[in-house]
């Protein structure tokens, strides 16, 4: 089913595109929480019409990310963890850990936007990249270092 999305989701498509979905999912999901409607030759007019707006949207919501990103970027996260004698962590950190250490900082991120590949189970320095927009992930530094 072919719709037309009011707002950005990240796993589809920017505001104002036409995006091929499930049509349970526009029905049940999409429609009700007012993000899409149907891509009707009517609704097509509309969309062109609020074009302009949009695009002046996604325009602020780049460079809000792009400030966001100015601050994250470079960060360095500390992270202590209890180590076995070969430098083995007992546990592993995650994302959940990284978005607590870096709420400490000050800088308030949701555990979506951290790309972590696999926890982190050894002490060292690591790069994780944050995704804050499409095409901006700025790349922190996360030190593990084993609890005193």
């Amino acid at each position: 089913m072919q719709v037309i999305l009011k707002e950005t989701i990240e796993t589809l498509g920017l505001a104002g595109s036409e995006v091929k979905v499930a049509p349970g999912y526009a029905r049940n999901y999409l429609f009700p929480q007012d993000m899409a409607m149907p891509a009707t030759d009517a609704n097509r007019r509309v969309m062109e019409q609020n074009r302009r707006k949009l695009e002046l949207q996604i325009a602020r919501e780049k460079e809000q990310a792009e400030k966001t990103a100015a601050a994250i970027d470079g960060k360095e996260c500390k992270i202590t963890a209890k180590v076995s004698p070969e430098g083995k962590l007992y546990g592993s950190i995650s994302v959940g850990d990284i978005v607590d250490a870096l709420a400490k900082q000050g800088i308030e991120i949701s555990k979506k936007m951290v790309l972590l590949k696999e926890p982190i189970k050894e002490v060292g320095s690591y790069p994780v990249s944050i995704y804050v927009y499409k095409d901006v992930m700025p790349e922190i530094t996360v030190e593990v270092m084993a609890e005193e």
